[in-house]
């Protein structure tokens, strides 16, 4: 991977940029990467355009016109997965960094990546999500998917320590590691989580370090937001399909919660006496919600408190109306990967040595 340990010459990074109708973003994005503490001449950055009908394409010519290492390609499949597998077959670079284009990244980003890929071998690295907002509802969203109680355990959307995880925002790697696990064209989103499953199948390790530092506009709608756990939802039923070694309860409890609800009405329509369990159901959640809306809340302002106290049942009931609807559309669960799953949720590991390592 590391080519330019011995000789004391930085190694060379390149950073694959997936982008759609970015145009309000993009220029941002890349910016940030032009502003790396990094040095240049060891700093490739190429972008792949998916058919924007925006302004993008323009945008992002205009502020790589003249840098040396960097380029505008087209991407016709137009999805991140075939931008970044574009880019995995184009780019020059020792270590291989995914992009998207509204992410923003810190001036150390890069710099830290390739110094916790060194000092800790892990396979892959990456920093934790952090959201920014613009407007109340923005930010509403943003501190909600940034608490364990929206996000369960997906813990590198909040860490503040260095850990080992299952999956990291916009991993970085070496060449050789992201030819051999290119990304799952198939999955329209969870791509990144479906290629972290692949990896630690294999036995890799996966770091996140809060120094590795970037950010993305969180949506500022609920609509928007419904619509991006919905998929997520979705499409998580596939990943676990494919991987069902890495279920976890967090990956079920959305969807239990909603048909839970749904069953105990449905219940109590049939027997009066169950009209209770609904309720039930309800008040705990309720009651959950209203503590994690005071405690991420806190020092905020009343109305982006009360607005977190919508955000956080959007966000879980879209994400388990998606998965059950990804459980009806997708339907190639097999004996064998269905007690997988259940090997998996009782906390018993496949027989795959983690200690070995993908050979990277």
């Amino acid at each position: 991977m590391d080519r330019g340990r011995d000789s004391g010459i930085p190694p060379l990074v390149s950073l694959l940029v997936a982008m759609r109708n970015e145009g309000e973003s993009i220029e941002a994005c890349l910016r940030s990467i032009i502003e790396q503490t990094y040095p240049a001449d060891r700093l490739e950055i190429l972008v792949f355009d998916g058919a924007s009908d925006d302004s993008s394409m323009a945008i992002a010519r205009r502020v790589l016109d003249g840098r040396p290492l960097a380029e505008v390609l087209t991407n016709p499949k137009r999805t991140q997965a075939a931008a970044w597998n574009l880019g995995i077959e184009a780019a020059c670079g020792d270590i291989l960094g995914i992009v998207s284009g509204h992410a923003e990244l810190g001036p150390e980003y890069v710099a830290a990546a390739v110094e916790t890929l060194r000092r800790t071998g892990a396979d892959m690295v990456g920093g934790p999500v952090r959201a920014v907002a613009r407007g109340a509802v923005a930010e509403a969203i943003a501190l909600a998917v940034s608490t364990p109680f929206g996000v369960g355990g997906a813990r590198f959307r909040y860490l503040e320590t260095e850990a080992e995880v299952d999956t990291v925002f916009m991993g970085l790697a070496s060449r050789d590691l992201y030819r051999r696990f290119r990304f799952d064209e198939e999955m329209v989103r969870n791509q990144d989580d479906e290629l972290s499953y692949r990896l630690l199948d294999a036995g890799a390790r996966i770091v996140c370090n809060p120094a590795i530092q970037s950010s993305y506009r969180a949506r500022s709608t609920v609509a928007g937001l419904w619509r991006q756990y919905f998929e997520y939802g979705f499409w998580k039923v596939r990943v676990l399909q494919k991987h069902p070694a890495q279920t976890r309860p967090r990956h079920l409890v959305p969807a239990a919660l909603v048909s839970g609800v749904a069953a105990s009405v449905v219940a109590a329509a049939v027997v009066r006496p169950l009209a209770v369990a609904p309720m039930l159901l309800v008040l705990s959640y309720a009651t959950a919600n209203l503590a994690a809306m005071v405690t991420a809340g806190r020092g905020r302002a009343p109305r982006t408190r009360l607005l977190m106290a919508t955000v956080f049942p959007v966000l879980h009931v879209a994400y388990g109306s998606g998965f059950l609807w990804g459980l009806l559309r997708h339907r190639a669960w097999t004996a064998g990967s269905i007690r997988s799953v259940i090997a998996a949720l009782l906390g018993r590991r496949s027989g795959r040595a983690r200690a070995s390592g993908p050979g990277v």
